[in-house]
């Protein structure tokens, strides 16, 4: 992990600086080294003690792997950063998935420590066979007491596996993929240059250690020197008021959420000097309102996938500008490269890109009955549910050969575990356009629709709603027609009535792009990242769960 070093650094020279605080707990760097001695050797030792331990994904190079499935992100990351200077992968898993999806998820990927608070885990692994062994927290805390530490940690080889991560889940079931160190270490390059990772900073991750923007907050923190806090949404406003926050690392629904008590709170936000927005794009309107109760944050969004590493910063008009040593650029369903203003599949090449996706390792689409409760994550209230997993199908892009023919990708990982060509290319299966060099954006394999013989993207009509009274967040979907084969609707959260959200759809829409019908939602389905998740809304709407307007 590229944070081993500077840790070790700062530890000897500031140990007294602040590292990681959260869930009323706190570790300076020269804590966190000492802490990480006794942790690895703790973890260690469950590992060696095994009579038939399980044996890691290929994908992994046979490193001992320990997956960690907390609520707490500070404890999350406090294993994650303990591991990170010894020859250890800490696979991330969300605990609010469903049993199943979690027990068939560490069994895939041969995870022989798991740390996680849910009894029924425990017992779900040991009925599916699985000869690891489960710890709770406290459990690994009288383990680390007791421990001999282990040799101090110390930095690694860059082409070391280390963390295994998820993908979001926004358009397919999640997937599970390996990053190296030196992977990382071309992120925190970006986080230095862009993204305002500095030494002494003062960073805020609020969310579930389990999306992977929230547990890059806290590396890039780590990596130059800087203090992370972590928490859930819902303890952010606290560690607002009580902490000298300059920097906020965030989604755009937390974001909103934060917005939104800014304004009841003038002082709330008036700290930030910088907030870094990931994970979607952050709409105009709430642009707008982060400026007006944060005024003294430059707000600074990015695009990347957690696959793919960081891919380019993102300008005020949408546009999408590659960060240094990135290349994007856009395919037709041929696999030939499209002119500036064409439509086609993003492909990107980039030091900070995964290999691939391991086998098997994806988490099964999850049903109604299955869905998870979490919280306020996302910032959508106490209440909202937040689902992981999607019954799309997997995407399929195509990448060109050297020789300039075309040759199918499986990016989803359905079928294989490729995500990069042999080139270094690479898809997630997003949507755009070149512009002489920038990249716009519009979505993901699937946001773009047919209707009436027009192609029309989902996305750009969701943007058309941005900051419309009455309108908390919209999400676009395709309904099937006999004689246009699909027509639009939109699916809003909020108290918009549907005269004004038809005038405003006249007004600035192209006809084929403007809403056919029209729902309302209390809650539109998420990721645990916040984002909306486009198969769900069409799933419930299909199933009679949205009002029609």
């Amino acid at each position: 992990m590229p944070i081993t070093s500077t840790i070790l650094s700062v530890a000897a020279r500031h140990p007294l600086r602040l590292a990681i605080a959260g869930d009323d707990e706190r570790l300076t760097y020269g804590q966190l080294v000492a802490d990480a001695r006794r942790a690895f050797s703790a973890i260690g030792d469950l590992h060696a003690h095994q009579a038939a331990p399980p044996r890691p994904a290929p994908e992994t190079s046979g490193i001992p792997i320990t997956a960690v499935s907390l609520a707490s992100p500070f404890h999350t990351v406090r294993i994650a950063a303990a591991l990170a200077g010894y020859r250890a992968i800490a696979m991330v898993l969300d605990p609010l998935w469903p049993l199943a999806d979690r027990v068939r998820a560490i069994r895939a990927a041969g995870a022989g420590v798991v740390v996680a608070d849910d009894p029924a885990l425990a017992d779900a692994l040991a009925e599916a066979g699985w000869t690891g062994a489960l710890v709770s927290w406290e459990e690994l805390r009288l383990a680390e007491r007791r421990a001999t530490p282990a040799p101090p940690p110390e930095p690694r080889s860059a082409d070391e596996p280390f963390l295994l991560l998820f993908s979001s889940g926004t358009t397919s079931a999640p997937k599970a993929f390996v990053k190296t160190r030196g992977q990382y270490r071309a992120n925190v390059g970006v986080s230095r240059a862009h993204l305002g990772a500095e030494p002494r900073r003062v960073t805020l991750a609020p969310g579930t250690a389990s999306y992977s923007l929230t547990l890059y907050a806290a590396v890039e923190a780590l990596a130059t020197g800087g203090t992370v806090h972590l928490g859930e949404t819902g303890a952010a406003p606290g560690i607002l008021r009580a902490e000298r926050i300059d920097r906020l690392v965030a989604v755009p629904a937390v974001i909103r959420a934060l917005a939104d008590a800014g304004r009841r709170d003038p002082r709330l936000l008036r700290s930030l000097g910088l907030v870094v927005a990931g994970g979607a794009r952050l709409p105009s309107g709430l642009r707008a309102d982060l400026a007006r109760a944060a005024p003294a944050a430059r707000i600074v969004e990015y695009y990347g996938a957690a696959e793919i590493g960081f891919i380019g910063g993102r300008g005020e008009d949408g546009l999408i500008d590659p960060y240094e040593g990135v290349e994007v650029r856009v395919h037709d369903d041929a696999g030939a490269v499209v002119h500036d203003g064409a439509l086609g599949t993003v492909w990107v090449r980039a030091a900070s890109c995964s290999a691939g996706y391991l086998a098997g390792a994806a988490a099964a689409p999850i049903d109604a009955a299955g869905e998870a409760r979490a919280g306020d994550a996302a910032g959508a209230g106490a209440d909202s549910e937040v689902r992981v997993g999607d019954a799309a199908g997997a995407a399929r892009g195509v990448s060109a050969d050297a020789d300039g023919g075309a040759r199918p990708i499986d990016v989803a990982g359905a079928s294989g575990t490729a995500l990069r060509d042999a080139d270094g290319w690479a898809t997630v299966g997003d949507v755009g356009r070149m512009h002489a060099g920038r990249l716009e954006l519009v979505g993901r394999a699937g946001d773009v629709v047919a209707t009436g013989g027009h192609k029309v993207s989902l996305a750009e009509v969701e943007r058309a709603f941005d900051g419309v009274s009455g309108v908390g967040a919209a999400c676009a979907i395709a309904e099937p027609h006999d004689a246009l084969g699909s027509v639009i609707a939109l699916v809003i959260e909020g108290a918009a009535p549907a005269d004004a959200l038809r005038a405003h759809a006249r007004a600035g829409l192209a006809p084929q792009f403007a809403p056919r019908r029209w729902y309302r939602v209390a809650a539109l389905p998420r990721t645990v990242g916040g984002k909306i998740r486009r198969g769900a809304t069409a799933e419930l709407v299909a199933a009679g769960g949205a009002e029609r307007l």
